[in-house]
């Protein structure tokens, strides 16, 4: 029963699920009509998450990754070489087509920390569920304030489950989830989005 309720919760709570949920967000959030929040949010899902799910889709239908969540540390080298070329591309075009700021300044907390998380990958396994929950968590607190500090508590579950399923430590979990938080704090401290 517990395993059951591990994946579903870490099916649930995925980092692409995240990342829609928190692109529409912060597209919402950083324009003024509903026109201009759909318009960015579909570019910055285009050119991001939706190439590298598309990628992961063929790589588990061909047999190249056990899994779309889970997968040995070896499998994940390619996704996250794709992910950080997609990222730097991201990031690019969102400065280069004048995005709002609270977008493009997301996108490059992301390239940073996927970058940082490539390379611990090639020596461990760190929890990508858990970084992209707290990350989320994080920016959605700094962006919608205390009201949204409830949201704090989804990183329980996730991490759990990730534990549960013995996909990860309680060490990669908890590195996970402090390293992206500080990631992303330290990423729009630099770029004076908060104080």
């Amino acid at each position: 029963m517990r395993e059951r309720l591990a994946r579903l919760i870490s099916n649930i709570i995925n980092p692409f699920l995240v990342s829609v949920i928190v692109i529409l967000l912060l597209a919402f959030k950083a324009t003024d009509t509903v026109v201009d929040a759909v318009k960015w949010a579909l570019i910055s899902l285009a050119i991001s998450v939706l190439p590298v799910f598309i990628v992961i889709t063929y790589m588990v239908r061909r047999r190249k990754l056990d899994g779309f969540f889970v997968n040995p540390r070896q499998q994940r080298n390619v996704i996250y070489i794709l992910a950080s070329a997609l990222g730097a591309l991201s990031c690019g075009l969102l400065w280069y087509l004048k995005a709002p700021d609270l977008l493009a300044v997301t996108f490059t907390a992301g390239l940073a920390a996927i970058v940082i998380f490539m390379t611990i990958n090639y020596f461990w396994k760190i929890s990508l569920h858990t970084a992209f929950t707290a990350a989320a968590v994080v920016v959605i607190i700094m962006v919608y304030g205390v009201a949204a500090a409830w949201t704090f508590i989804l990183i329980l579950p996730v991490a759990w489950a990730r534990i549960k399923l013995k996909q990860h430590s309680a060490a990669q979990v908890i590195t996970a989830g402090l390293l992206a938080a500080a990631i992303v704090a330290g990423v729009f401290w630099g770029f004076g989005m908060v104080g």
